[in-house]
């Protein structure tokens, strides 16, 4: 019997009119003995369904994970091994068509892919050969690639010309450095 149970025993008052020496509606009134014998009982039976509670949770709180496990079952089939090489057989007789035409698409494939290889090769053979013809006449955008390319030149000679005369210069401030 729990201490909270025993300790309200005592306090409580009965709704059941059993007569003036046993109630007495005070707080140490007391209770018939069947009636503690009731409650004590009854007290027992809650702890053991509690434990049980317990008990049960314990053993039961991965049961989705366990049935997932237990769910999985491998089914293994023995088959002789002329029904192997009969299936085989049947599997290559079946995909064996497709593969053949697949290999002739590839065939072709690279065969055009060669052919436009060695075209061009001749045509960057050509170009080297005449540089004017190879392009057919130049184009706005050729033209203004090449006086793009021909401003940057004429840049890069007179920065390089620029960094002489520097390097001039700052070797004639050292040696003025060194004289004094």
């Amino acid at each position: 019997m729990s201490r909270l149970s025993r300790a309200n025993l005592k306090a409580r008052e009965s709704v059941f009119g059993a007569g003036s020496e046993i109630y007495r509606g005070e707080i140490q009134a007391t209770c018939p003995a069947s009636l503690s014998e009731c409650v004590m009982a009854l007290e027992d039976c809650c702890e053991e369904a509690y434990e049980a509670q317990n008990l049960l949770r314990n053993g039961t709180q991965d049961l989705l994970r366990m049935s997932k496990v237990l769910d999985n079952q491998r089914i293994f089939l023995l088959v002789n091994e002329s029904t192997v090489k009969r299936y085989k057989a049947e599997i290559a007789d079946e995909v064996e068509p497709q593969i053949t035409e697949l290999l002739r698409r590839a065939e072709q494939g690279l065969e055009a892919l060669v052919r436009k290889e060695t075209l061009l090769q001749n045509k960057r053979e050509n170009a080297k050969l005449n540089p004017q013809r190879a392009g057919g006449g130049t184009t706005s955008a050729q033209r203004l690639e090449a006086r793009r390319h021909h401003l940057l030149v004429k840049q890069r000679e007179r920065l390089e010309e620029e960094l002489k005369a520097l390097k001039a210069e700052v070797e004639e401030l050292e040696r003025n450095v060194v004289e004094d």
